[in-house]
């Protein structure tokens, strides 16, 4: 009986020693990953004692940009005057998201320049550019957490009356009501409580929470149905008009274009029609 015993009790740390080493090399190479990551020195220092400047639009000017010898933008002028809608659009691989990210300053241009309300953005506080900027992007991350803690990740010091105000702009509000925890209702890992346009409200919601002068939306519809696309454009058209927002529309589908005041088309790189909308399409 003490041997059958004994053989019995030490099948389960037998077969948790012979697991070890997966589990090891597993934990090792997460172990490496974390390191790497930790050890990466950025694309472009931050500026901490650089000018604070209020928002009074963007010019690129002559901008060039290459990853490594493949040449993405030649040439690239482009004016974003305040309080309008700017739509980028063109081919994939065009340079349209390669665009936003140097306006950004996600990336120092190579070529020209970059200047907002007459300032080289590389002169600029950097805190002061993210603080005039917002990113709306094709697909919303979000985190299994409520509602208002992944509206809040823009700004952890919004206060709850800024997270409504921000979702009733981006019109979700009457919705969130409408869940029995409100607010407080958990969105589930990766979203998956909610539709793929209630995750774009969200998003959109989170943009607008701490109030940016300026939005770039990167293909902020691409992954919805043409119904959520239009209402999420109605929207975005709204409060651009009536809170005087700046927003750049990066897309390729001419119709999503329409919508906006202004349409820079691009090609490989190369801008081949910058002109004003009349807007016959848009419901604005």
């Amino acid at each position: 009986i003490v041997s059958t015993v004994s053989m019995m009790s030490s099948f389960g740390p037998v077969a948790a020693l012979s697991g070890l080493a997966g589990n090891l090399t597993h934990t090792l190479a997460a172990g490496e990953r974390v390191l790497g990551i930790l050890d990466e020195n950025p694309v472009v220092e931050e500026n901490i004692d650089g000018k604070t400047v209020a928002f009074d639009g963007m010019e690129n000017e002559n901008v060039g940009f290459a990853y490594g010898d493949e040449k993405i933008l030649d040439g690239f002028n482009m004016t974003v005057e305040p309080d309008k809608i700017i739509s980028i659009t063109g081919p994939s691989g065009s340079g349209k998201s390669t665009a936003l990210k140097l306006m950004m300053r996600f990336w120092d241009v190579q070529q020209g320049s970059i200047k907002m309300s007459g300032e080289d953005i590389r002169d600029i506080k950097t805190s002061c550019l993210r603080s005039n900027q917002s990113l709306v992007s094709q697909e919303t991350q979000l985190f299994n957490d409520s509602i208002e803690s992944n509206i809040k990740i823009a700004d952890y010091n919004a206060t709850h009356e800024q997270v409504v105000e921000a979702a009733k702009k981006a019109s979700i509000h009457d919705f969130i009501m409408t869940l029995p925890k409100g607010y407080d209702t958990p969105v589930g890992e990766l979203g998956g409580a909610l539709s793929g346009g209630e995750r774009q409200r969200v998003g959109l919601a989170r943009a607008l929470v701490n109030n940016p002068s300026m939005i770039i939306a990167d293909e902020p519809t691409g992954n919805l149905d043409s119904k959520t696309t239009v209402e999420i454009m109605e929207m975005i058209c709204s409060f651009a008009r009536d809170y005087h927002q700046t927003i750049i529309l990066v897309t390729h589908d001419p119709e999503m274009a329409s919508y906006a005041d202004r349409i820079v088309t691009l090609i490989d790189g190369e801008i081949v029609s910058n002109q004003l909308n009349n807007k016959e399409k848009s419901p604005s």
